[in-house]
C-alpha cells in the first residue's frame, strides 16, 4: 500500500482504491463469522447504543450525551463502550447463546490499533465454561484467515499462524518468563486489595519504571505492556489466562485459587484481539467492584459513571455463563494484511 499523509481523507479516490481490497475482505470475514455462529445455534441480537451507564472501569472513557424528553427536561446518557450490560440482561431473560456485531465508542483512543468508534464482536454461552470461549477464539482466527485469503496473520514485523493450536499461558507464568517476576506473593483474594509497594519494588528490580503514587494495578499494567504483551502471539496465538482477581472486574474467581479469575485474553502478532470472562453473577460483589473502580476513576480523572441498577438486578437472575469480546476491526486488519485499523473501516471519524 502506498504512503499517504496523515491528513488524507478516507474518501480520497487513490487511498480508497488501495483500501478497498481490505474492505471487501472485511465483508467476507463478517459473513463467515455470522455463518459460523448460526451453525452453532447462536441468535444474533441488537442492543441499544444509548446507555444509562457506559461501564464502570476506571480507565474506560465514554462519550456523554443527553436525551431531551418530549415533555421537557433532559436525561444524561452515554454511548456504550460495550454491549455487555444489555447482553447479560438478555441472558437473564432466557437466551442461551447470543452474539452481536456491536458498534461501540471509546473516548481518548486513537492509533494504529485503536479508534474512537469500532466494531466489537461479543458473544455469550449460558451454562458453559469459559474454556469453550478459548475454542471459539481459535476457530474464529482460522475462519477470518480463510475468508481474508491469507495463510498467516501479520502486523508490522510479526506473524502468527491462525490455524495453530493457541498456546495457553497463565499470567503468573508469563510474568515469570518474560519479566522475571514471581507474581504469586503479590496477589490477594476477592475483596482484598493487594499491596502496591512490594510489587513496585519487584517491578523496579526487573527494569520497569515506577512512580511513588502507582497503584498495584498501575504496576501490573506497566509490566504487562512493556515486558509481556510484545512477546505474545508470535508464531502461534497466545491465550493469556488466569488474571489476578483485582484485574478482572466482571469475572468470577477461579474455584481452585480465588486470587486469580476466570479471565483470558487472546493475542496474535503482539496485538490483543479478545477479552473473555467466566461471568461474575453475584450482584453484591459486582457492586463492590464497581464502586472500587469508580472511586479510582474519581481519584484519577475527577469523574465517575453511574451504576446500572437494572444490570445488577438482572445479574441476580442470570444463569452461570461465559462471554467474550473480540475486536473485529483488529482481527480483520491482521487477516487482510492491512497496516492500521483505519484501513479496514469503510468510513472513519474525521478529525478536524
Amino acid at each position: 500500500m502506498r504512503f499517504y499523509p496523515d491528513n488524507t481523507p478516507w474518501w480520497s479516490r487513490a487511498l480508497y482504491a488501495d483500501r478497498r481490497p481490505f474492505l471487501i475482505a472485511r465483508n467476507r470475514i463478517i459473513a463467515a463469522i455470522r455463518a459460523d455462529f448460526d451453525a452453532q445455534d447462536f441468535v444474533e441480537v441488537e442492543t441499544p447504543v444509548l446507555q444509562h451507564s457506559p461501564g464502570n472501569e476506571a480507565h474506560l472513557h465514554a462519550f456523554a450525551t443527553e436525551w431531551h424528553r418530549p415533555e421537557g427536561g433532559t436525561l444524561p446518557y452515554y454511548l456504550r463502550t460495550s454491549p455487555e450490560f444489555s447482553a447479560k440482561k438478555l441472558l437473564a431473560a432466557g437466551e442461551p447463546r447470543i452474539f452481536e456485531l456491536a458498534r461501540v465508542f471509546r473516548d481518548r483512543e486513537r492509533g494504529a490499533t485503536h479508534h474512537p468508534e469500532f466494531t466489537m464482536l461479543e458473544w455469550y454461552r449460558a451454562k458453559e465454561p469459559y474454556e469453550a470461549l478459548m475454542t471459539d477464539c481459535a476457530r474464529l482466527m482460522g475462519i477470518a484467515a480463510r475468508a481474508g485469503g491469507v495463510h498467516v496473520l501479520s502486523h508490522r514485523d510479526r506473524t502468527c499462524d491462525p490455524f495453530a493450536t493457541p498456546e495457553r499461558l497463565t499470567v503468573m507464568d508469563a510474568f515469570r518468563r518474560h519479566a522475571g517476576i514471581h507474581l504469586s506473593p503479590f496477589l490477594a483474594g476477592p475483596g482484598t486489595e493487594p499491596e502496591a509497594a512490594p510489587f513496585a519494588r519487584a517491578a523496579k528490580a526487573a527494569g520497569i519504571r515506577v512512580a511513588e503514587d502507582d497503584t498495584w494495578a498501575d504496576v501490573f499494567s506497566r509490566v504487562l505492556v512493556e515486558k509481556v504483551e510484545p512477546q505474545l502471539g508470535n508464531g502461534v496465538p497466545t491465550i493469556l489466562c488466569e488474571y489476578p482477581t483485582s484485574e478482572a472486574a466482571l469475572a468470577r474467581p477461579k474455584p481452585s485459587d480465588t486470587r486469580v479469575a476466570e479471565r483470558f485474553e487472546l493475542y496474535a502478532c503482539g496485538v490483543e484481539l479478545a477479552n473473555a470472562f467466566g461471568e461474575l453473577t453475584d450482584p453484591d460483589e459486582q457492586r463492590r467492584r464497581f464502586e472500587v473502580e469508580m472511586d479510582e476513576k474519581a481519584r484519577l480523572y475527577g469523574e465517575r459513571y453511574p451504576i446500572d441498577e437494572g444490570f445488577l438486578t438482572a445479574l441476580a437472575q442470570m444463569p452461570p455463563a461465559s462471554g467474550c469480546a473480540l475486536g473485529l476491526d483488529r482481527l480483520v486488519m491482521l487477516a487482510s494484511g492491512a497496516r492500521k485499523i483505519e484501513d479496514v473501516l469503510w468510513a472513519s471519524v474525521e478529525i478536524r
